[in-house]
């Protein structure tokens, strides 16, 4: 697979950027990318640097380390060498009065170092234009995800129920999946953009550690290794007869994500409650991915899958106790958490060739969290599952 994003590709998409600051930011002067994964996005390649755009002229990538992996990496028309923010100021000219950034993440400090030489008078964001320019994903992307999905699929199928062992930790458990992901190309990272969010895996649990309370925005949960590293899995915490097994997490390819959850029962089957209520949470991302259609808004698929469960399901549904999320899926790409959310108040309608994660998950006492996640493509059919079918709690007696 070519490891260089086509220069058509990267001219595609600068395109569509551009034509969404126009029309959602008319006024719009200058934009000033500072986060990898949005370079990486626009240019190829992610550097320690910044992407100015300005509205009446060409970008520019200024590199700061190291400018000879970019253009060793990257098809982008103008990378250019800088030591500090003044290089780049001194070719501008004369400053903007507004820059647009990404105000989720850019640290004030950076912001600080930047207009010491770039004197704006007002900043202002631009995380949403990029989210939803970079939420449609292109043919050549959607390669790269169907790759990921194929080794998504093989490993959390076919290869962990054979990892599964009487006295095994957690922690193990987590290190041999993630092994496993490496060895068959996963990229090595669950990139996130919620901010303060560290994986290494995703969320790992037998039993309850499963609805064990993490910070993390999402129903499962993960006791971790330590108060201090909330990652991977517990090193106390062995595998027992009769446990049930929850493994979430993401697979990349050249920093691009699926999601997937499956579940395990070991030793014996799970009480008759638990295996109902997981039939019940795959039967909601079917009916839910048929809804996966251009035209219609993720808010609808919400309301519509929410509404047609019954009270008592819904108690503990996407979380546990008082730690229920308000959404039911969300997009993937160069972030596991992308832009769309299936979830009230994200009216915009789905677009073809959007990605979205399902994830209906059911928290249970005594026995943690059952349910699945599977990616899917947008398309005039409904979704299109690229993580495979299998519908989890897969016995390994």
């Amino acid at each position: 697979m070519e490891r260089k994003t086509p220069a058509s590709e990267l001219r595609n998409r600068m395109e569509r950027f551009r034509l969404r600051m126009d029309a959602e930011n008319p006024s719009w002067e200058l934009a000033a990318i500072f986060g990898r994964t949005n370079q990486f996005y626009l240019t190829g390649t992610m550097q320690d640097g910044v992407l100015l755009i300005p509205r009446d002229g060409e970008g520019v990538l200024w590199v700061r380390r190291s400018l000879e992996r970019a253009l060793d990496e990257s098809h982008f028309p103008d990378i250019r060498p800088m030591k500090s923010f003044r290089d780049a100021a001194a070719v501008m000219g004369a400053t903007p009065g507004t820059v647009h950034v990404e105000t989720e993440m850019v640290p004030l400090a950076l912001l600080e170092r930047f207009r010491k030489h770039f004197p704006i008078r007002e900043t202002r964001s631009l995380d949403a234009q990029a989210a939803k320019v970079r939420s449609v994903k292109s043919a050549y992307e959607l390669a790269i995800l169907e790759e990921a999905g194929r080794i998504h699929r093989h490993v959390l199928e076919d290869a962990v129920p054979a990892m599964l062992r009487e006295g095994m930790s957690e922690a193990e458990l987590g290190g041999e999946v993630f092994s496993h992901l490496v060895r068959e190309g996963h990229h090595g990272i669950a990139r996130f953009g919620m901010f303060g969010t560290e994986m290494i895996l995703g969320q790992l649990g037998f039993g309850e550690s499963s609805i064990y309370p993490t910070g993390f925005d999402g129903p499962g949960g993960c006791l971790g290794a330590a108060p201090g590293a909330p990652v991977l899995g517990s090193h106390d915490r062995k595998l027992g007869t009769g446990d049930l097994v929850f493994v979430d997490c993401a697979c990349g390819v050249q920093g691009y994500h699926t999601d997937k959850t499956m579940t395990y029962m070991f030793g014996r089957p799970l009480p008759e409650e638990a295996i109902e209520a997981h039939r019940r949470c795959v039967d909601v991302q079917n009916k839910a991915a048929s809804m996966l259609r251009p035209g219609i808004a993720p808010s609808e698929v919400y309301a519509t899958i929410l509404d047609g469960l019954e009270p008592g399901f819904l108690e503990n549904f996407m979380g546990f106790g008082e730690r229920r999320v308000q959404f039911l899926g969300h997009g993937v790409g160069l972030q596991v958490d992308e832009m769309p959310v299936i979830a009230r108040g994200f009216d915009e309608p789905l677009e073809e060739g959007m990605v979205i994660a399902l994830e209906p998950k059911k928290g249970i006492a005594g026995v943690g969290m059952v349910g699945i996640e599977n990616t899917f493509v947008v398309g005039r059919g409904g979704g299109r599952c690229i993580t495979g079918t299998n519908p989890g709690m897969i016995p390994v007696y």
